[in-house]
């Protein structure tokens, strides 16, 4: 079994900006494994389904972007997964907009979200899906750049990234690390 994570804040105000991208990417999953059910535990809307005969449970944590770590936790408590069956996909403002890049382990990068997992897991030992971003124009703050929403060609590269995030996630849990790396990077 895998936990696919993808990171967002919960809210109408923050669907579909650019922090958000681990939630649209976790929904396409969803869409392409044939998901419909979506339940609350452990602080996260979870879907379970299964790709290829893997079981998967999908989960967007509710409790905010800065406070990711307390959920996934405690799923992989609820379903005994380990961290090297543990996928996040979030947004990655250091990868150009509409690509995306796949690794196990690593730092934080100063984003709070995986800074919340590395906390509560005492690890960083888990794979990260990372949906390029890019940065912010000019002198815009990074705060206010990673809760915009994409426009024009930054929307179709959004969602170039969130369609890449969503083929390379299932591609890692049946093919392995070094394919995907291959495939995607």
């Amino acid at each position: 079994m895998f936990l696919i994570v993808g990171l967002g804040n919960p809210g109408e105000e923050y669907e579909h900006t650019r922090h958000n991208a681990g939630f649209d990417t976790v929904d396409k999953i969803a869409s392409e494994i044939g998901v419909r059910y979506w339940k609350n535990e452990c602080g996260a809307l979870t879907g379970k389904g299964a790709y290829h005969d893997i079981d998967v449970v999908l989960a967007k944590p509710q409790s905010y972007m800065n406070t990711s770590g307390g959920p996934v936790k405690q799923l992989m408590n609820a379903y005994g997964v380990s961290p090297d069956h543990l996928v996040v996909i979030h947004d990655e403002l250091d990868i150009d907009s509409g690509t995306i890049r796949v690794k196990f382990g690593g730092g934080h990068a100063g984003h709070n979200g995986l800074r919340s997992i590395c906390d509560k897991l005492g690890t960083r030992d888990w794979f990260r899906v990372r949906c390029g971003i890019g940065r912010p124009p000019g002198r815009m703050l990074v705060a206010d750049y990673v809760l915009s929403l994409p426009k024009k060609d930054a929307a179709d590269d959004f969602a170039q990234a969130t369609d890449l995030g969503c083929e390379a996630a299932l591609f890692l849990i049946e093919h392995g690390l070094e394919k995907t790396q291959q495939k995607f990077n």
